[in-house]
């Protein structure tokens, strides 16, 4: 089995998907326009995407007010210091830096509307496609 995506409840998917596009690197594979506005947006590999969408009839999750462990989008980044200053000037906020024996270098932020995405230069890289 491979994951196809990951999906989240979110209040403004429109906006949200284009935050993403210009911030995050990520690509719209598909949208709907009206209803739920969902987009599928995928990682520079092409192999990953999350959907966003806003479904009035279930809640959105209060993801501001949620521990960032909780509920998180991890992205390998090489240079969190500089896409920390890049992404709050952008609109996203720190929430917390962590440095792990092993060489990673971890910086949570959470995204205009909340949702937590982590930072992640890893000492030991976990994903085949990382060079």
């Amino acid at each position: 089995m491979k994951i196809e995506h990951f999906a989240v409840n979110v209040a403004d998917p429109i906006a949200m998907a284009a935050w993403y596009v210009t911030n995050m690197g990520l690509r719209v594979v598909r949208k709907q326009e009206g209803g739920a506005n969902t987009h599928f947006l995928a990682d520079d590999s092409g192999d990953v995407m999350i959907e966003i969408y806003n479904n009035p009839p279930d809640e959105v999750p209060d993801y501001k007010n949620m521990n960032p462990l909780m509920l998180h989008l991890a992205f390998v980044c090489e240079n969190p210091e500089q896409k920390r200053a890049e992404l709050e000037a952008a609109g996203a906020s720190f929430a917390e830096e962590v440095h792990i024996k092993d060489g990673s270098h971890l910086v949570m932020m959470r995204d205009p509307w909340g949702l937590a995405i982590q930072l992640c230069k890893r000492g030991n890289k976990m994903l085949k496609f990382q060079q």
